[in-house]
């Protein structure tokens, strides 16, 4: 019987709180209804956590939280979504993060959000043997960790333990220059279109990845929304088109595309094929309302990917 892919993933973990379905923000201090309000865990490496386990890895997540009832909350909802929680940390100076999500008949969701703890997590509350002993580590929020993050991903490369980031900061080139330390130490690089174009000050994603190749990134696999994703490595390009469904929420698309990438290519496959996985991941949980929306395994996945046409 095969194995579970062991995912350790380490950073930013949210508690993403939504409103469904917002239009208007009322004025003053005036009232409206709405339809719903729930919670989720979130986050370039929580929000991954819980997608991962979803599909069948073997998942602990590296965490900051907060002394809180928002940490207590973000705990239990990734307990219940199968994540290992033992190395989670919590702070006693700091509020656990969490955003506030608006989401519209469109399925866009401007936020409000509270770092919190995500940016006390150091090199200290990590167990470097943890990262040595998984099958591939998962960094989200490099930026947030500074020297951290490059120490964490030497352990694993030094192990033979594959890599990936995703970084939550807005695409600037000074978060670039913030995580220049951890490029050549990264197999998968995981951004959004926007965040690409402005990491690098270029106009086109294949201009973006190619700047992000020349850094050492040993592979580059960035989400588009509609248009699906471009996957670059210096042997190989393409776009993986987007499947056809109706969208309800948007939040949680990018971190459930590196979920279904990077478990891909962990499990060997092409790079078009773990492509596709990301992206037929990603539309499970567009269609609900949450990262952690839907009731889906790996088999499951592979079936909507054979079964649905694309855009």
């Amino acid at each position: 019987m095969t194995q579970p892919t062991k995912v350790v993933c380490i950073g930013v973990h949210v508690l993403d709180i939504h409103v469904a379905t917002v239009d208007t923000i009322p004025e003053g201090s005036s009232g409206a209804l709405v339809d719903t309000i729930r919670m989720s865990p979130a986050g370039t490496a929580g929000g991954t956590a819980i997608v991962l386990s979803k599909l069948g890895a073997e998942v602990t997540s590296v965490a900051a939280i907060g002394d809180d009832p928002i940490g207590k909350v973000l705990v239990e909802l990734l307990r219940a979504n199968g994540v290992d929680t033992a190395r989670i940390t919590t702070k006693h100076d700091v509020q656990t993060s969490a955003s506030v999500l608006p989401i519209n008949g469109d399925g866009d969701r401007p936020a409000w959000h509270c770092i919190g703890a995500n940016g006390s997590l150091t090199l200290e509350d990590i167990d470097l043997d943890l990262v040595r002993s998984a099958d591939h580590v998962h960094v989200g929020g490099p930026e947030f960790l500074g020297d951290a993050a490059v120490a964490v991903l030497e352990a694993a490369r030094g192990a033979g333990v594959t890599t990936s980031v995703d970084m939550l900061a807005p695409g600037e080139p000074m978060w670039l220059d913030a995580i220049v330390g951890c490029l050549p130490l990264v197999d998968l690089f995981l951004p959004n279109d926007e965040q690409l174009l402005g990491l690098t000050a270029t106009t086109t994603l294949e201009d973006g990845a190619q700047a992000l190749l020349d850094k050492g990134v040993g592979c580059v696999a960035v989400t588009a929304g509609a248009r699906g994703a471009y996957v670059a490595t210096v042997d190989e390009t393409g776009w993986v088109p987007a499947f056809e469904i109706e969208v309800v929420d948007t939040t949680g698309c990018g971190d459930s595309f590196s979920a279904g990438f990077l478990l891909g290519r962990a499990n060997g496959r092409d790079l078009v094929a773990a492509a596709t996985l990301g992206n037929a991941t990603a539309a499970q949980v567009a269609q609900g309302m949450s990262t952690d929306a839907g009731s889906y395994d790996l088999a499951s996945v592979d079936s909507f990917a054979t079964s649905t046409p694309t855009r």
